[in-house]
């Protein structure tokens, strides 16, 4: 079947035939021939544009295409990536200066081979390339980019993405995924970029170094140091761990890091320690999904655990769940597990005596107040970011040498303590949840009464999200003008309550809509509204990036007077944001 004749969308047309027509190996090209003759429409999702590459990266379905995952889009990639680094870096006057790139990868199909690709384009172009020797989380090559003194680097994943997915981080100098003006920057190259012919392929595998275990011992020794109760760790050494790393990188690292710490009653879920990229056990390995952390809570409540942990595919992310009183398992969601290791850290950092007044933490604008109270009542800066992890990392540079940076986090089950690392981190994440659940014990608590003192002091938020789909142009129209709506006309009460702040990151201004005060938002532009009201009530709204929705995030705020109280106030904050949402029109 000639692809020209096919009645698929003519770009697919050219770009299936430029690939036949190109420098790609036999069976690319069979597989095309095999789309053009038994499935067009496969053919035409395959190439009917190029794969998009964003501001963090590449993303995308596996298989042959230009809209798809595989190693002509990830050396094409790569090329438009080592062009932009090289032309950035190009005017060092040092006669022996060489560009550095750090390559690491996850547990997914075709991961391996992907990052082996990235390295030899990147190697072919001249760069010295640290290529981890197998699987490694994502934040050790953070790490190791920091570490090796790189320029930039790329972790080969897509986080916690279906199984037919991979995908593609790229690092700065700083260990932290690209941003401006670098992530706008590097697409320009990228798009250059036209085939497979643009790219250096082969010619520079002398210029590839093998790294593992040299980084490994080095990362964990500063994952190590993060520990503030060393003394307590050993006292309650058989503290029941179980933990999940969901046939992810999480396995290779997280394990030993406890033992290391000195815990030693760590329980594994066996059937989910083998990496496997198609993720045999579970639907998605997405902690934040209950079907995703069933296999460890059945194993919790088998040995009657303290705590439960997992790890994503590629070792970033986070989810917790902690037994109630009642003895039934309770899933804690990102807000939560942030505020409890922001408190501890906190406690610990008063304590000890270590709060100098010059210390920060940082948490994106969508999460919880509840961190932010807790930083604040101790006399610790908190700066709110836009939405993702590199924004957070961005901040630690911008205050470097200036503030000391403690800790961050996300509403999307992202940690970061310390800033040896610049991207969520769940090896220390972990760490530090195994001390807190040894530290509750110590003051015979559990991990799920921590929780409740929190909300006892600083008051009980609970968080819900709406997501309202709009698809096509005229779907697009109507979000857009939703927003401008909002803009024109906000609200003067939501639910009864008084809005007494407005916050628009599009034209960053925060207005006081008491004393009608306005002051400048210090961060990049964002559509992105948000509405506090005198109950201590915040709903933001955003339109998403890269799907035909806008998201509506609520987070409200109750008192906790007891524990036994707590069922009940926590059904009253979700019957808030029920009515929140049907005064806005939102069901």
């Amino acid at each position: 079947m000639e692809i020209s004749k096919l009645n698929i969308d003519e770009s697919a047309k050219i770009n299936a035939q430029s690939w036949l027509d190109g420098a790609y190996d036999e069976a690319t090209k069979q597989a095309i021939r095999d789309m053009a003759e038994n499935n067009p429409n496969e053919l035409n999702e395959s190439f009917y544009r190029h794969l998009e590459f964003g501001t963090g990266g590449l993303r995308g379905i596996m298989g042959v295409g230009t809209n798809r995952m595989n190693k002509y889009t990830v050396a094409m990639a790569t090329q438009g990536l080592a062009n932009y680094v090289k032309k950035v870096n190009k005017s060092s006057s040092q006669q022996d200066f060489e560009l550095r790139a750090a390559v690491s990868h996850d547990s997914r199909n075709h991961s391996r081979e992907f990052a082996e690709i990235t390295a030899s384009v990147l190697a072919a172009n001249g760069y010295k390339v640290y290529l981890f020797d197998g699987m490694r989380p994502t934040p050790e090559l953070s790490f190791a980019v920091r570490h090796f003194k790189c320029h930039t680097g790329v972790m080969v994943t897509a986080s916690h993405n279906p199984k037919e997915y991979n995908g593609y981080k790229a690092y700065w100098s700083d260990g932290c995924q690209l941003t401006a003006p670098h992530d706008e920057a590097v697409i320009e190259e990228v798009l250059k970029i036209k085939s497979v012919a643009d790219v250096k392929m082969t010619g520079g595998e002398k210029n590839i170094t093998i790294i593992g275990e040299d980084v490994d011992k080095v990362y964990l020794q500063r994952v190590e140091q993060n520990s503030l109760n060393p003394e307590l760790i050993k006292k309650h050494h058989d503290v029941k761990i179980v933990y999940t790393p969901l046939h992810g990188t999480g396995i290779t690292l997280i394990p030993r890091m406890l033992k290391q710490l000195g815990f030693t009653n760590v329980n594994i879920v066996e059937a989910q320690a083998i990496p496997d990229g198609n993720f045999p056990t579970t639907p998605s390995p997405n902690p934040e999904e209950k079907a995703a952390m069933s296999m460890a809570v059945d194993l919790a409540k088998k040995i009657d655990a303290d705590i439960v942990f997992a790890s994503d595919p590629d070792a970033d992310r986070v989810g917790v769940a902690v037994k109630r009183p009642d003895g039934e398992w309770m899933l804690l969601n990102g807000n939560q597990t942030m505020s409890v290791l922001f408190y501890y850290i906190v406690k610990q950092w008063q304590e000890k005596k270590m709060l100098t007044g010059n210390e920060f933490m940082v948490k994106t604008i969508v999460t919880s107040e509840l961190p932010a109270e807790i930083a604040t009542r101790a006399g610790i800066k908190i700066y709110d970011v836009l939405t993702g992890f590199k924004f957070i990392g961005s901040k630690i540079l911008e205050l470097e040498g200036i503030e000391t940076f403690i800790a961050g986090g996300e509403e999307s089950y992202g940690y970061m303590i310390g800033d040896f690392v610049r991207d969520k981190d769940a090896v220390a994440a972990c760490s530090m949840i195994a001390e807190i659940a040894a530290w509750a014990r110590e003051n015979g608590k559990t991990f799920f009464d921590v929780l409740v003192d929190i909300y006892k002091e600083y008051g009980f938020y609970k968080e819900g999200l709406v997501s309202v789909v709009r698809k096509g142009k005229s779907g697009a129209e109507e979000i857009q003008q939703m927003m401008r709506d909002y803009r024109s006309n906000p609200p003067a009460e939501i639910d009864g309550e008084k809005v007494i702040c407005l916050k628009d990151y599009q034209v960053l201004e925060s207005k006081d809509l008491v004393s009608g005060k306005v002051t400048k938002i210090n961060l990049p532009k964002s559509n992105v509204l948000q509405f506090f009201t005198d109950k201590g009530n915040k709903i933001t709204v955003r339109p998403s990036g890269t799907e035909p929705k806008i998201k509506f995030y609520f987070s409200v705020k109750g008192e906790l007077c007891c524990k036994d109280c707590f069922d009940k106030t926590n059904t009253a904050l979700d019957g808030k944001i029920e009515s929140i949402k049907k005064s806005m029109n939102l069901v």
